[in-house]
């Protein structure tokens, strides 16, 4: 015959285990809710973030932290604190300067900090009054600012004149090493196409590869008036210029055709004399025969000049 009774005393005996483990448990995590349910007085450390640093100031020395005793309950203390890891940005903007040194006064940004923390001042003793940051000055200089183009016009139109920026310089601070080596900077490409009337916008200032530098402005504004040309063309006569005393020279041919881009609206106004062509005879090379055409003169309405014939051929008579 079979016996019962060991059986069924294991059996009371593993459900008495199950039951005190799980008051065993219950009572451990209620012990941990009443702890976290207490007031603390803990030191927290919180990492900083910098922004709007000075142009005319490098930074060298940041505090990395800022240290602070709290009193809070443990579920702040551990949910804010240790799980989410809060920053603290400081803004140099409101910073006094002493020295060599920017001075951030905590008490008088005390708005800002407990916004940013969401903590109470008046429970909050921060252990520095103040965060001290070394800096060393930048040197700043005035550069030109050129414009990098590539504008293709509409047929029978063309530019009035080059590209403009407002402003055409701009203020860079930064390493003295590194200032003293610029003189200009261009503007990132300005691109169209079929440009058949004024152009205007904004572009950025090409500030790759100069990471060291501090630009008080990142874009310039830029125009272009365009306009309808046509071409026109006049006879001139050539001139040969530097011509020793008693030396008995002839060209061929003695006058060129020059041709010109103008302005619509200036097309009336421009006549041959106006334009001056000159061979330098100090040019001539030994063994040549000719001598190279040039426009000297030419009004400053018109563009895209060009001869007909730049080779002057020439004889010396003795």
């Amino acid at each position: 015959m079979r016996s019962y009774g060991n059986i069924g005393g294991k059996k009371i005996k593993k459900a008495n285990v199950q039951v005190f483990g799980f008051f065993l448990i219950f009572s451990a995590i209620i012990w941990v809710l009443v702890q976290l349910s207490k007031e603390y007085n803990r030191t927290v450390e919180i990492p900083l973030t910098y922004v709007n640093t000075p142009l005319d100031k490098s930074l060298q020395d940041t505090p990395k932290t800022v240290r602070f005793n709290l009193d809070a309950k443990g579920f702040l203390l551990i949910w804010k604190y240790r799980f989410f890891k809060p920053e603290l940005t400081i803004d140099l903007s409101n910073t006094e300067e002493v020295g060599l040194q920017l001075v951030y006064h905590i008490q008088d940004n005390r708005n800002s900090i407990e916004n940013q923390l969401n903590i109470d001042f008046d429970k909050t003793n921060f252990l520095k009054d103040s965060l001290v940051i070394d800096f060393q000055p930048r040197k700043e200089k005035r550069v030109l600012i050129s414009p990098k183009t590539s504008l293709n016009y509409d047929v029978g139109f063309s530019a009035v004149n080059q590209v403009e920026l407002q402003p055409d310089s701009v203020t860079v601070s930064g390493p003295e090493n590194i200032i003293d080596t610029l003189s200009s900077i261009s503007t990132t490409m300005i691109s169209a196409s079929n440009i058949s009337k004024d152009i205007s916008g904004t572009v950025a200032i090409d500030t790759a590869n100069l990471g060291m530098l501090n630009f008080y402005r990142n874009t310039v504004d830029y125009s272009q008036k365009v306009a309808k040309f046509t071409e026109g063309n006049v006879e001139i006569p050539v001139e040969v210029i530097n011509l020793p005393r008693g030396t008995n020279l002839t060209i061929f041919p003695k006058k060129v055709m020059l041709y010109f881009q103008v302005n619509l609206k200036n097309y009336e106004f421009v006549k041959a004399d106006q334009f001056k062509v000159v061979c330098d005879f100090n040019e001539i090379q030994e063994g040549v025969d000719y001598m190279l055409a040039q426009v000297s003169e030419k009004p400053r309405f018109v563009n895209n000049v060009r001869l007909n014939e730049r080779k002057i051929q020439f004889i010396i008579k003795r």
